[in-house]
């Protein structure tokens, strides 16, 4: 008999954390390794289609494709237009096609887009850790091979874990970018953390010890993969004019902490919407043409700002909202 999903989920988190119970008492070590496959292990891999954008409008295929190396990996992508640069980052598990709803409105203002996936998404190779494994960092090391190739940015608009990869790459000295539009942000990867030994039941000897996996894998401490923290390091002369966009009834990734960003960050304006979840909100026609504006700095209409309060929805609204979705605590 078929497992329905749900069911199957509930039984493989009980082994996980079963398992996990046992090596944190006896083996924490090949607990941490557990832990950290299972924690970066992206979501089944489609085939990607004979034509990366088939099934989008006429004027979206009018690309060119592309592709740059990143040690000896192909990092694939599809460019439009002449002008200025966009970038388009997608988030994890995501690939560009996710993006292509925002490069009409951004064609329209004049500006060149140029949307990638990231290694182990969509076309491009799989990574460093294998076809079914990826990272924050190793996407915004895609980010800077195809920046290298395409040049400084106007703005980059990237989407979900993308917002840490391209705000870790301008921090780095990877990327130089005017503006920034992060569309639906984490709050970074100590919080994903918090997450993931809830819901596998990490203990302490394990934790530590995948901590010290993640900094070998990443080069990074998991505390320094926050989004606040890293942008509370970048000096006044690195801060690109930001634009957050939101939805408050986002199930994947809370909106609270969009709002703390925006207000740390000065001048910074919050975009929020309500209703159109985590990945609708990059179909949606105000959000494209607020994105586009935003880009090609003209000033947006913000429905809500960093310092005003979000007011509870009724109740209604909010069972009208996508379904509900058990936030998975991935790494990227």
């Amino acid at each position: 008999m078929a497992v329905p999903v749900l069911q199957k989920s509930t039984i493989d988190r009980s082994i996980k954390r079963a398992i996990l119970r046992v090596c944190d008492a006896a083996a924490p070590a090949a607990g941490a390794r557990l832990a950290e496959t299972w924690w970066f292990r992206l979501p089944s891999r489609r085939p990607p289609a004979t034509s990366t954008l088939a099934g989008t409008p006429i004027r979206e295929l009018l690309g060119s494709p592309f592709e740059v190396q990143l040690r000896g990996r192909a990092v694939r992508g599809w460019t439009w237009g002449q002008g200025p640069v966009v970038y388009l980052v997608h988030g994890w598990g995501g690939t560009l096609e996710q993006l292509v709803p925002l490069v009409a409105p951004l064609l329209d203002r004049g500006l060149q887009v140029v949307a990638f996936d990231g290694l182990s998404h969509g076309s491009s190779d799989p990574g460093a850790h294998g076809v079914a494994s990826s990272d924050a960092v190793e996407l915004g090391r895609c980010l800077d091979a195809v920046a290298a190739r395409f040049g400084p940015a106007r703005a980059v608009v990237a989407h979900s874990m993308g917002a840490l990869s391209c705000v870790l790459a301008i921090r780095d000295g990877w990327l130089a970018a005017e503006r920034l539009v992060l569309i639906a942000p984490p709050s970074g990867i100590p919080d994903l953390l918090a997450g993931l030994r809830t819901e596998l039941g990490l203990g302490e000897r394990t934790t530590r010890r995948l901590l010290e996996r993640v900094r070998l894998r990443t080069g990074y401490d998991v505390g320094e993969l926050d989004l606040l923290r890293i942008a509370a390091t970048l000096r006044p002369h690195e801060l690109p004019e930001l634009l957050v966009v939101h939805d408050l009834l986002d199930r994947e990734v809370p909106h609270e902490p969009s709002t703390r960003l925006v207000r740390s960050w000065p001048g910074a304006e919050l975009l929020s919407t309500a209703g159109l979840g985590h990945r609708r909100v990059l179909a949606d026609a105000a959000v494209g043409g607020a994105v586009a504006r935003f880009a090609d700095r003209l000033p947006v209409e913000a429905s809500l700002h960093g310092d005003d309060r979000p007011r509870p929805l009724p109740a209604d609204l909010i069972g009208a909202a996508e379904p509900s979705r058990r936030p998975r605590a991935g790494a990227a």
